[in-house]
């Protein structure tokens, strides 16, 4: 007990045990490991073999999260270019000054030689034959049949599908006509000595009353001249994604001829010019007044001394009721003779 003590004293007062100190902390350093070793065994062991389940069923939950997950990450990568599309679509659809609605594809027709396709829009819906299809950059076809719920769509590049057209350029009217190739169409009967070119932007003329005109249909890219042929041989790509757009444009234009308008308008026009100078005496507050006519005077009780008679023109007021709050006669106006009973 003296030494404990008096080695106590000395490591606290002085500086000379520091060194004994460490390495006796190193060696019951390891003291403290062995004592310890047989709890740390026994805790590795049961580990090893009471939580084998809970490992396998963590495993299992962490294998159906990565699989949940990745179906979600797939899925937001469509939802991404599904908003890109529709995005697009909004903004062409911003600069389409006819009423339109979206339609999504929902069917294809497996017949090679014939390029229809199948849209979730129907009658039920206002679609109508021949109404005018297009997507984010251009013209698509137009709607051939019709079903209450669904319509069918004849795309440009169909053989049996002809649209007039005029380059943007210079205003040069031809007939592009579907060749089979959903990347191609032809345009017919153009003049070897035409002013068309490669790059020439080909947009609707509206002149076969169906399709709306100033719509881009195709890009020119090959123009062959043959000078012993009367006409040039042009080629021109579609602008329209035929073969990958989902979400299209279902365009409703106003289906009447010009003069219609201008007939329907300039009645129109007639009949508010009209309306307007009937009811102008009268908003005007002119020489004509609507007569009024005078309410006829209650038949005076027996024994009542008659009332002075008030102009034809101006009503008599009604009687006060009984227990009426009095009047302020400073607020009220001229007062009238009223019966005086006796």
């Amino acid at each position: 007990m003296v030494l404990s003590v008096a080695l106590m004293v000395v490591d606290s007062r002085f500086a000379l045990l520091k060194p004994v100190r460490s390495q006796m902390g190193l060696v019951l350093m390891e003291s403290y490991w062995l004592t310890d070793l047989p709890q740390r065994l026994w805790q590795g062991v049961a580990s090893q073999f009471g939580s084998r389940t809970e490992l396998a069923a963590e495993n299992e939950k962490l294998k159906t999260e990565t699989l949940l997950l990745q179906g979600r990450l797939q899925k937001l990568a469509a939802l991404t270019e599904q908003n890109v599309r529709l995005r697009e679509l909004l903004n062409s659809s911003a600069l389409v000054n006819e009423k339109v609605e979206v339609a999504e594809l929902i069917g294809v027709d497996p017949n090679p030689f014939t390029h229809r396709i199948l849209i979730n829009k129907g009658e039920r819906d206002g679609v109508f034959l021949g109404q005018p299809v297009l997507d984010a950059r251009g013209l698509m076809g137009q709607v051939v049949e019709l079903m209450p719920y669904t319509s069918r769509v004849l795309l440009l590049t169909d053989t049996t599908h002809s649209i007039p057209v005029q380059v943007n350029r210079n205003g040069l009217r031809a007939i592009a006509s579907g060749t089979g190739n959903p990347e191609r169409l032809e345009l017919r009967h153009v003049a070897d000595t035409a002013d068309i070119k490669e790059g020439d932007l080909l947009v609707s003329s509206g002149m076969g009353q169906r399709f709306p005109a100033g719509y881009p249909v195709a890009t020119v890219n090959e123009v062959i001249h043959d000078s012993g042929q009367p006409f040039a041989i042009v080629r021109a790509i579609p602008t329209a994604s035929l073969n990958r757009s989902r979400y299209m444009l279902l365009v409703f234009s106003d289906r009447r001829t010009p003069e219609q308008r201008a007939t329907e308008a300039a009645i129109a026009q007639e009949e508010a010019d009209r309306k307007g100078i009937s009811l102008a005496p009268a908003a005007a507050g002119g020489d004509a007044t609507v007569p009024v006519t005078a309410p006829a005077a209650p038949a005076a009780p027996a024994g009542t001394v008659p009332a002075t008679p008030t102009p034809a023109a101006t009503p008599a007021p009604a009687p006060a009721a009984q227990g009426a709050a009095p009047v302020n006669p400073a607020a009220a106006p001229a007062p009238q003779s009223q019966p005086r009973r006796q």
